[in-house]
């Protein structure tokens, strides 16, 4: 039932990223309307305030996809020398993987960057899937993941689920306000490393049941509790 539901939650979270790349391939009008529209509005309030610009043109490389990279094999080397190595390698798979499919998809669509007057940022390569949107989804729920055995208590674990949202969302933000993605490629990104996050992670909890070891809820308990 726990395999089961993991992969319900791989599905839902996997049919936003397939509607909007439906969408974004065929220049789907209405949500060419809102991405421009969102885009406008965001990029507006920015250039009304330049010290609000240097802030989030400087948080948004600080939450961007190579801090979470080391902080992720930050992590898993930490683990190593612990003698967790299955979280570990789990940790760096899935940070890589994550990185490697952005790149793919990006190449894949081709998507173009925002063009708007003043601009107050600039980000190379394609638009869609917003990099580093994924890499905060990705690399916030890996270490949530790590981190879940060594808290205790409901509201704990609530509220470390809490704050990785809270950056994925204040980037996912930042990227739009700063005009070098669309409102769909940070929504895409999200969806995509949650996608990989929790796939991954599936497929981790079917390595541990077929090595008969006992079950467990990732989202409550981490990966591997036991290795900690």
């Amino acid at each position: 039932m726990r395999l089961t539901v993991a992969t319900v939650a791989v599905a839902l979270f996997s049919i936003p990223f397939v509607l909007l790349l439906v969408f974004v391939l065929s220049s789907f009008a209405p949500l060419n309307d809102l991405d421009e529209s969102v885009a406008r509005q965001f990029h507006a309030y920015v250039l009304a305030d330049p010290g609000y610009t240097r802030f989030l043109n400087v948080a948004t490389e600080v939450f961007g996809p190579t801090t979470w990279r080391v902080l992720v094999a930050l992590a898993a080397v930490w683990l190593w020398l612990r003698g967790a190595r299955r979280p570990a390698i789990w940790a760096v798979v899935t940070i890589t993987a994550s990185g490697l499919l952005n790149l793919a998809v990006k190449g894949i669509v081709d998507r173009a960057r925002p063009v708007l007057p003043d601009p107050v940022s600039w980000a190379p390569g394609a638009s869609f899937p917003s990099g580093h949107a994924m890499g905060a989804a990705t690399g916030t729920c890996v270490l949530v993941l790590l981190l879940l055995p060594y808290l205790k208590g409901r509201l704990s674990r609530l509220a470390l689920w809490a704050v990785a949202a809270v950056i994925t969302v204040f980037v996912a933000y930042s990227r739009v306000a700063l005009g070098v993605h669309w409102f769909s490629d940070v929504v895409a990104g999200v969806a995509l490393g949650v996608v990989v996050v929790a796939g991954t992670a599936a497929g981790f909890e079917s390595w541990r049941r077929d090595e008969g070891r006992r079950p467990v809820e990732p989202l409550k308990e981490g990966v591997e509790p036991e290795a900690f």
